[in-house]
């Protein structure tokens, strides 16, 4: 089973419910790390094999507090194998690695565990569809290739990111390698046999070639969609930290944040008094992502004062603690 722990409470009932014997994979997460994207493929597809024996609890790192201070972590991805109650890891796995969390499921769950495999829980066609249609529309541009853009497993998939990279295109992507049934379903899926495959608003384009025959004729720049290429990005994110001079970039809003970071920064503006304005970056992958980049600041909340970047929590707590957020809140 797969359950979303959203608070330190959810978490420990979930395990206080294990017997002795059982095992847990409490799996740390967060949605500006890449890595992360290609583990929650493999803890759901986990999840859905050992059901009834195995618990993962999803946690994402910088919105559940608490509950990452239990356990000997310092990065995403990163999961922790527990038995029964105890938050004692028998086994830590940091990084996008799936061949060993495989393994280490397989060795420390029980003997149960092992003979039920997926034979019922098995991911039908019609799932399998239904998840592939999601995922080539996860992002306006998306592209599935081997290895990731920093480092590509193969010549082909090197070079389509490398035209991409010249052509400034804002894109996500998925790596091939680390999920066999996305690998072999979405040649099916979308009647194209090899790899990379470029996606538009959920629609394939092609692979190396097509893309630069498409580079040639001058056609690429026309199908991307609107804030998929890096100027356009940069000058949407220009206008917003612009659109007043005190704006806060959180999850949710004001009036109910969506992070516990989130909801104490805005205490701390509102006991100040300042007059300051919010985006919610859940509401917008490409803003959420595209501004972590800008700013080089790969987390939120994220406060801005006259269109410069003054910090997160951590940065607007010690201008608080030092008597100095009113003189940084007036510029």
């Amino acid at each position: 089973m797969l359950v979303e722990i959203e608070s330190l409470k959810a978490h420990n009932a979930s395990l206080s419910e294990r017997k002795a014997s059982e095992l847990s994979v409490v799996y740390f997460w967060a949605d500006w790390v890449d890595e992360c994207k290609q583990m929650n493929t493999v803890v759901e597809l986990l999840a859905k094999e050992h059901d009834g024996k195995v618990a993962f609890l999803k946690v994402e790192a910088e919105a559940v507090d608490g509950v990452a201070d239990l356990y000997p972590i310092e990065s995403v991805p990163a999961c922790v194998l527990v038995k029964g109650n105890s938050t004692k890891p028998v086994q830590v796995i940091v990084g996008a690695d799936p061949q060993s969390l495989v393994a280490a499921v397989k060795k420390h769950s029980t003997a149960s565990t092992g003979s039920k495999t997926a034979s019922s829980k098995e991911e039908s066609p019609e799932e399998l569809n239904a998840r592939l249609a999601k995922l080539v529309s996860a992002a306006p541009v998306m592209l599935f290739m081997k290895g990731s853009p920093d480092a590509a497993k193969c010549k082909f998939s090197k070079k389509i990111v490398g035209m991409l990279k010249e052509q400034k295109v804002v894109y996500s992507y998925f790596d091939i390698l680390t999920d066999d049934k996305v690998r072999q379903g979405l040649k099916t899926f979308s009647n194209w046999k090899t790899y990379p495959q470029l996606y538009i608003e959920g629609k394939l384009v092609g692979g190396v070639d097509v893309i630069s025959e498409l580079i040639e004729e001058g056609d690429l720049q026309d199908m991307l969609p609107k804030a998929s290429t890096k100027q356009a990005l940069e000058d949407k994110l220009k206008g917003l930290i612009s659109k007043h001079k005190v704006m806060l970039f959180m999850k949710g809003d004001p009036g109910a944040p969506r992070c516990g970071f989130s909801r104490k920064i805005v205490d701390i503006l509102n006991e100040t008094g300042v007059d300051y304005k919010t985006f919610d970056i859940l509401s917008d992958q490409e803003v959420r992502q595209g501004l972590k980049k800008f700013s080089n600041w790969p987390t939120y909340p994220q406060l801005y004062v006259n269109s410069k970047l003054i910090g997160g929590l951590d940065v607007v707590s010690e201008l608080k603690e030092d008597d100095e957020l009113a003189d940084a809140l007036s510029g």
